[in-house]
């Protein structure tokens, strides 16, 4: 049997698998490198890998341009002979292991003339900055110093300044102030004095009669038209009872001047409204407010009487109304009223002892 047609062994096969797995890995890894150094901003073609054999090996190219023109005579020198097709198994083994080592060696050169470049520009510009960045600040310093300095020389000179005019200034400072107190003063004595002058001449602007004054003037024309005007002890506007005419009658006179109250067709006061008495301790009084259906008008009436022995003339006989009031009266005040049919006690019993309404009363029995 022939060389060509004789079938490889098992060992054949397996040498041969094993040389494919091994030049596959080398490509693999020969890629792997070549694009770390292109990232890194090497060429490709840049190597610094020791020739195998060589008698230069471990020595490391000076820059990048040397270690470009050694991979490339590694590459030569490494190339093979003969075409691949002619080559042993052996042959082709040591070619691929060849071609794997000189790729390694051209990143490897790559790298280290990239990291060496980048150190020594990276130191350049670090140098250059810190130089600037003392000159800066040795600048500032001198220019803070020189500034201290010279607020130092203006403070002494204004201070040497302010003690020689101090005293001048405290003087002003205080005659000015006494000026000012005393115009303030003056001003204020004169307002004051103004406001008194206005007060003295201005004279209060008069009040408004009462929109009832003149039906309180009718009544006191009637009343003294028929009696004369000593029988009114006094008339006015009652200002704090909704402006209500008032009329003070004389006691001894009151009963006729009621009877006129009711009778007189310009009058007419036929109602009695309202009839209760007042202890005012030097006096008590009676009041009374009559109303006139016919003229719309009202009229109060007060009497008044000592607290000795109060006394009001009766005018039940004039008006009915007045009955039960006037008993009232008597019961809590003890004021009596003369010329009343029924005088007695309305609201305690007959045996009650005092007159609860009056100022000075003093409770008799103490359990009640």
């Amino acid at each position: 049997m022939t060389e060509e047609k004789r079938k490889p062994t098992p060992e054949e096969k397996a040498k041969a698998a094993a040389e494919a797995r091994a030049k596959a890995e080398a490509l693999r890894k020969a890629k792997e490198e070549q694009q770390a150094a292109e990232q890194a901003g090497a060429e490709p073609a840049q190597a610094g890998a020791e020739p195998i054999g060589d008698s230069q090996a471990g020595a490391k190219p000076d820059n990048p341009t040397q270690a470009a023109v050694e991979s490339k005579a590694f590459d030569q020198s490494a190339a093979p002979s003969k075409p691949v097709s002619e080559m042993t198994p052996e042959e082709k083994a040591a070619a691929k292991a060849a071609a794997a080592a000189a790729a390694a060696a051209k990143a490897k050169a790559a790298r280290e003339g990239s990291a060496e470049s980048g150190a020594g520009g990276d130191d350049a510009d670090a140098k250059a900055k810190a130089a600037a960045a003392a000159k800066a600040k040795a600048a500032a310093a001198a220019a803070a110093a020189a500034k201290a300095k010279a607020a130092r020389e203006a403070a002494g000179q204004s201070g040497e300044s302010a003690e020689a005019g101090g005293d001048d200034a405290k003087a002003k400072a205080a005659a000015a102030a006494k000026a000012k107190a005393a115009a303030a003063a003056a001003a204020k004595a004169k307002a004051a004095k103004a406001g008194d002058a206005d007060t003295e001449t201005a004279p209060e602007a008069p009040k408004e009669p009462s929109k009832n004054q003149p039906f309180l003037d009718k009544y006191v024309a009637r009343i003294s038209e028929r009696f004369g005007a000593d029988v009114l002890e006094s008339s006015y506007i009652n200002e704090l009872a909704k402006e209500v005419p008032t009329l003070v009658v004389k006691n001894q006179r009151w009963h006729e001047v009621a009877q006129f109250l009711r009778d007189d067709e310009e009058l007419g006061f036929e109602y009695l409204s309202n009839l209760h008495g007042v202890d005012y301790e030097d006096r008590m009084e009676v009041y009374y407010h009559f109303y006139s259906y016919k003229n719309r008008q009202s009229v109060a009436v007060k009497v008044k009487t000592d607290r000795e022995q109060p006394t009001v003339a009766s005018v039940v006989d004039i008006w009915k109304g007045a009955d039960w009031n006037e008993r009232e009266t008597y019961d809590l005040l003890g004021i009596h009223f003369p010329g009343h049919t029924d005088l007695r006690r309305i609201l305690l019993p007959d045996d009650w002892v005092g007159y609860p309404l009056r100022k000075d009363y003093v409770q008799y029995d103490e359990e009640v």
